[in-house]
């Protein structure tokens, strides 16, 4: 494997066990199906294990929001999640400013700052979740409540899953 990520460093000093799965991001089409998809095509996995990173906006500043690759993000959930009045997503290229990671290799670990969290409730369906590692072409499997856990996240119903 290639240099530790800052998310892998961060789960490492918190003894948080995970296995990394890496991938040739460059020949899974992620221009058709975007990266998460494309990952879980590229790891053999169903797509309802394989979670996005998404960042968003609110009035009391950035947050995660992390939905299945095969859903959509409901920003009116994600307000209601964090009691907020309204959210939008955060423009691509404020991305890297705000994480530290650029797109398509968003990890919800080791960002620059914690940021609130909302997971949707799906992912407690699963006993691991597949989520970026802080690079494209690495993906980290960790139990849910791990991650949970870790991230001090809220879990919401913040999704809408695509037919």
């Amino acid at each position: 494997m290639k240099a530790a990520t800052p998310a892998l460093v961060r789960l490492e000093q918190l003894g948080i066990h995970y296995v990394a799965h890496t991938f040739d991001h460059d020949l899974a089409a992620t221009d058709e199906i975007g990266y998460g998809r494309a990952a879980a095509r590229a790891l053999g996995v169903d797509e309802s294990r394989v979670y996005k990173t998404l960042l968003a906006q609110s009035e009391n500043g950035p947050l995660v929001a992390i939905v299945p690759v095969n859903a959509q993000l409901s920003l009116k959930s994600l307000a209601h999640a964090v009691d907020a009045k309204r959210c939008e997503m955060v423009e691509a290229s404020q991305a890297p400013r705000i994480t530290g990671y650029v797109v398509g290799g968003i990890s919800p670990f080791g960002q620059k700052r914690k940021l609130p969290t909302v997971v949707d409730e799906s992912a407690l369906l699963q006993e691991t979740m597949l989520v970026s590692g802080g690079r494209r072409g690495l993906d980290i499997e960790i139990g849910v409540n791990d991650l949970i856990a870790v991230l001090d996240a809220k879990v919401g119903a913040i999704a809408v899953v695509n037919d």
